[in-house]
């Protein structure tokens, strides 16, 4: 299992992670929490180039890890779901943002992506995702639009469990409602639970109470990758 941390883009680490790496490896996964570069000094695409990377690297070393490598999954939380999204939707694709250190195997079998901020045009201001991607919407339009998970949906994405405060005013609901009914309408199975009365911040403290159904959805897909 890949995990990857929040933080805006900017700030952070894999050490907000440790939680959940240790209580899946309680469960007998192999975890990697991965790290990633940080905006404004590295900009949209290059975090999801390192994670990327990470994919490569444990297909590299699933013969010394012991890893089914048909059925990695990947965790992730705000920024740090955003770019696993991203991720999983592009690879094996041959677009953009599949080259040039995408391919098969940057597909996890099953994404489960908390707090994700899924379309970035949804804000037109603010620091942060100016910073990330290098400019604002009325400069780089195209590039707001490439960099939201929810015009990268197709038929041949892999399944989503997504949990999502609803009382998140950073990262609205309505986020993972749009996406669920873009991956609806490609047939692409898909999960939300809504966590009421719960903000950004307490959503991820309180993970634990989204990780019975998240686990119920890991085994379902893991046992045929496929979906």
């Amino acid at each position: 299992m890949l995990l990857v941390h929040g933080g805006g883009w900017e700030r952070r680490s894999r050490d907000d992670m440790t939680r959940l790496a240790r209580y899946y490896v309680g469960k007998g996964y192999v975890v990697l929490n991965a790290s990633y570069r940080f905006a404004p000094g590295a900009k949209y695409p290059a975090q999801v180039y390192d994670l990327q990377q990470a994919m490569h690297w444990l297909h590299r070393e699933a013969s010394e890890l012991q890893l089914d490598t048909q059925r990695i999954a990947a965790f992730g939380y705000s920024a740090g779901a955003h770019l696993l999204s991203l991720m999983a939707l592009a690879a094996g694709t041959g677009d953009d943002l599949d080259r040039p250190w995408g391919g098969a195997q940057t597909r996890p079998a099953v994404v489960i992506a908390g707090g994700s901020p899924m379309d970035l045009r949804k804000y037109p201001g603010g620091k942060l995702v100016p910073q990330f991607l290098g400019g604002r919407i009325t400069e780089i339009p195209e590039t707001f639009a490439a960099a939201s998970p929810v015009t990268r949906v197709h038929a041949g994405a892999p399944p989503f469990y997504l949990f999502h405060g609803g009382a998140d005013t950073l990262v609205t609901i309505d986020h993972a409602e749009e996406f669920v009914s873009a991956l609806q309408a490609h047939d692409v199975p898909v999960d939300l639970k809504r966590l009421p009365a719960r903000g950004h911040i307490l959503t991820f403290l309180t993970v634990g109470s989204a990780l019975p159904a998240a686990d119920t959805f890991l085994q379902r897909y893991l046992q045929d990758p496929a979906g």
